[in-house]
């Protein structure tokens, strides 16, 4: 994404913002952000900020910092960022005084984010619009796990849609408490039968780069500590059917769990898994240069049966560095004789895309 020239005459109305920029009246109908075909397949999308600055609006793996520029001295400041077809992104606007959520957009992610999705880009059922300043439903069951292996303390919650029943495991837990509402989400699917009844337990990181890195500790604790824990925590749990779902490093772990603990994780829903990691990815300038597939391709090439697997694989379509890497995985895991259902979403390397492939794919993997 760049940023498109802007011409001092009716730029904003052609985004349907008629007025003088800056004026109450214009603030007043400051629908935005807006989106107009750029003439070669893509979009350009209005931002506004209204305040002293300056400002510069962020996009989370899209493109670089955008410095928002003022108009005619006034208190209204824009940017007009050119977008590709089908793309949803998370973004905030970063001034002197911090980090802020877009205040004309209701559709938040966490305290200070906001997401914004080009006209074509596909709809995320059950995914509500949550603004800035919304408490999202926290599960009232809640598991204090002291692991002796990972060392440290941890809340875990635990919440049974539509009554309980096969886990779902949600590495970067409190990602989807916190930022993205899940519990919402899932229990909007199960009500309207896309899901059949699911536990979810929401398994927060402490060390990402430690704990998802191809190592077996995490897994070792989930099956040795916290399922137990799941188990006698009261609510309704099959554990004889166990989802996995992780995205990135979250993705990569998952992966590496059915590969070296099949006993424990025969489902896996994966979204952007960081397939690239070797031990030495993070020290080179540029870590997705390395081979491809990286530690878990390797691993696959080995006499591998994974006939017993039922893998979803999802990637951002945006994600140029990271697709290469997704379909060698893809395509070794299948060949390992897995059960595999591979698409993209509308997105790049950003939770806002991957929430309606999590739902999706979570019912598929369960054979739903």
């Amino acid at each position: 994404m760049h940023v498109a020239a802007v011409g001092r005459e009716g730029a904003f109305a052609g985004f349907g913002l008629p007025g003088a920029p800056g004026t109450d009246g214009f603030w007043a109908g400051a629908a935005v952000p807006a989106s107009v075909p750029d003439g070669d397949g893509g979009w350009v999308t209005l931002f506004l900020w209204r305040g002293s600055g300056p400002v510069t609006v962020e996009f989370e793996s899209c493109s670089d910092p955008v410095p928002l520029r003022r108009w005619d001295g006034s208190d209204c400041w824009y940017a007009e960022v050119r977008m590709p077809a089908r793309l949803r992104v998370t973004y905030r606007f970063v001034t002197g005084a911090g980090s802020h959520a877009d205040p004309f957009n209701p559709a938040g992610a966490g305290g200070d984010r906001s997401i914004v999705a080009t006209p074509d880009a596909p709809e995320q059922p059950h995914w509500p619009l949550v603004g800035a300043d919304a408490v999202l439903p926290v599960p009232r069951t809640r598991i204090r796990w002291a692991s002796e292996r990972l060392g440290g303390r941890r809340t875990v919650r635990v919440h049974p849609a539509g009554g309980g029943g096969p886990v779902v495991l949600l590495l970067d837990g409190d990602d989807w408490l916190y930022l993205h509402p899940a519990v919402t989400a899932f229990d909007a699917a199960v009500a309207a039968g896309e899901l059949p009844p699911v536990t979810l337990v929401f398994l927060p990181a402490k060390d990402r780069a430690a704990e998802f890195t191809c190592r077996p500790e995490l897994w070792e604790a989930v099956r040795d500590e916290l399922l137990p824990l799941v188990a006698e925590s009261g609510v309704t749990a099959d554990l004889e059917r166990l989802v996995v779902a992780g995205q990135s490093l979250g993705g990569l772990s998952a992966v590496y769990a059915a590969l070296e603990f099949p006993e424990l994780v025969s489902r896996v829903a994966c979204q952007s898994g960081s397939f690239w990691w070797t031990p030495d990815a993070v020290r080179p300038a540029d870590p997705l240069g390395g081979p491809l597939g990286g530690v878990i391709a390797e691993r696959l090439r080995e006499s591998v049966d994974l006939s017993g697997l039922r893998v979803a694989f999802d990637v951002g379509e945006h994600e140029d560095r990271m697709l290469p890497h997704c379909e060698v995985t893809e395509g070794l895991v299948e060949r390992a004789g897995a059960t595999v259902r591979v698409s993209r979403s509308a997105s790049g390397h950003d939770r806002a895309g991957w929430r309606h492939a999590l739902l999706r794919d979570v019912g598929w993997a369960l054979g739903s």
